[in-house]
């Protein structure tokens, strides 16, 4: 049993490394490599190491009985290699988990390398036909960065063209540079551990970090951008020009961060959070962007206590490639013109790190199993992970964009216990239940899993 995955970013390790504990051969290819000594890399990477993280470090809330906490709960009863290394590497970070980002891909790099199943092939991959290098099955989980030879084998197949949007990347500050004098640690509504680093502004301080930011000097446009933003992931200064308190009722939302100095909630917050267990940098919340890299530093220097900030890196933008799921993904991921292509990550119309380890877990478990020639029943709907699936199969084709996990994907309860429950906590703590009985009634389904 054979299979061939492509790509090394989260979705691709962890189908392989899903595939090979279920005993097939993998081929596990990769673009990013050492040519001649140089780094070979994409316009958003900065290592070859498997599993980099080149936007935030957050795999959002671990608060039980949350959309993002389901799901991993999920994930983690299907042996999701991934997420137990993203558990080993946490850093504190409130009610979300957030690892250290260096030492979560050098242990994906080791697990690869370890795994006696699993052959590294550093070298871009061109073509998807059947059979390619013996293998009875492919897993695409190229991501975002899909080379511009490989989209266009993917569109030769699909034959309905690649859809894009564009990603951000939010900048990384050097913790020595803060002063905590004017900051202080707190977390939202006192829930959880007060891991985040808050940056308090009173209305004089935003006004004049708002106009700054709104007129400040966008990167220049590369000829292959056209910027079509995800929604979801918005520039900071997009975000800014929909109105001057939109930010405040966004990433720098105050709500249930009072001030213990003084007792009083700012008019806006910067919040910031640890990049790993030394505490040594911190990322700007939400703060992801597409300025110059001159206007970044003076417009968030205007922020409290950032006055004097050294920037480990500047906010980024980054193409972000996906296929238009609805037409041409069966409910195992395959693609129905050709079906020994399984597509798993954000190529997949996922959105978000947790979401692309899911369904590349959930392709390895597919390819394992059709390679030993059993059709495995497909994850149910009333699942979180079921319900990912079913969006992306199942959305509207023509406004089809990427997805993250939310309460809205799932099954809702039946319309008599939603009238006599009004407490909406209440309804999902009955949803995950739910979801995590019948997810383990799945897994019993699949042979080896």
């Amino acid at each position: 049993m054979k299979i061939r995955v492509i790509g090394g970013g989260l979705a691709g390790p962890e189908a392989a490394l899903t595939a090979a504990r279920l005993g097939c051969e993998v081929d596990l290819y990769e673009l990013r490599t050492v040519v001649d000594g140089k780094p070979r890399l994409t316009p958003a990477h900065q290592t070859t190491e498997f599993g980099e993280l080149v936007c935030s470090n957050s795999l959002k809330s671990e608060s039980p009985h949350t959309a993002p906490w389901l799901l991993k709960q999920e994930m983690r009863r299907g042996g999701s290699a991934l997420l137990r290394m993203a558990d080993e590497t946490a850093v504190p970070a409130g009610h979300a988990l957030a690892v250290d980002r260096v030492e979560f891909s050098r242990r994906i790099s080791e697990a690869i390398a370890a795994e006696p199943g699993i052959r590294v092939i550093r070298e871009e991959v061109t073509s998807l036909e059947a059979d390619a290098g013996g293998a009875q099955y492919t897993i695409v989980a190229t991501g975002p960065l899909t080379s511009d030879a490989l989209s266009a084998e993917i569109e030769r197949l699909t034959g309905a063209g690649r859809l894009a949007f564009y990603d951000s990347i939010s900048p990384i500050v050097d913790a020595e540079s803060i002063d905590m004098e004017r900051v202080y640690f707190a977390a939202r509504w006192d829930k959880g551990t007060a891991d985040y680093i808050n940056c308090p502004m009173d209305r004089e301080e935003y006004d004049r970090f708002y106009d700054a930011l709104v007129a400040a000097e966008a990167a220049e446009e590369k000829e292959w951008e056209k910027l079509d933003y995800f929604e979801g992931c918005l520039p900071i200064e997009v975000l800014a020009r929909r109105g001057r308190d939109t930010l405040r009722f966004g990433p720098m939302k105050p709500v249930g961060l009072r001030d213990p100095r003084t007792g009083k909630t700012p008019w806006a917050v910067v919040q910031l959070r640890k990049e790993n267990l030394r505490a040594d940098s911190y990322n700007l919340v939400g703060f992801q962007n597409h300025l110059k890299y001159g206007e970044q530093a003076r417009v968030l220097r205007l922020i409290p206590g950032l006055e004097n900030a050294r920037f480990l890196r500047y906010g980024q933008i980054h193409r972000n490639t996906y296929i238009q799921a609805p037409l041409l993904l069966d409910e195992h991921l395959r693609l129905k013109k050709a079906p020994h292509l399984l597509f798993a990550g954000q190529i997949s119309g996922v959105e978000g790190y947790t979401e692309s380890i899911a369904t590349g877990m959930l392709a390895g478990l597919y390819a394992a199993s059709l390679a030993r020639g059993v059709e495995p029943a497909p994850v149910p709907r009333g699942t979180a992970l079921g319900s990912l699936v079913h969006y992306i199969t199942h959305a509207e084709a023509r406004d089809f964009q990427p997805a993250n996990i939310t309460f809205d994907l799932l099954e809702p309860l039946e319309e008599e216990l939603r009238k006599k429950i009004r407490d909406k906590k209440e309804r999902h703590r009955i949803q995950c239940e739910r979801a995590l009985e019948v997810f383990d009634a799945w897994l019993g389904t699949l042979s080896g899993a």
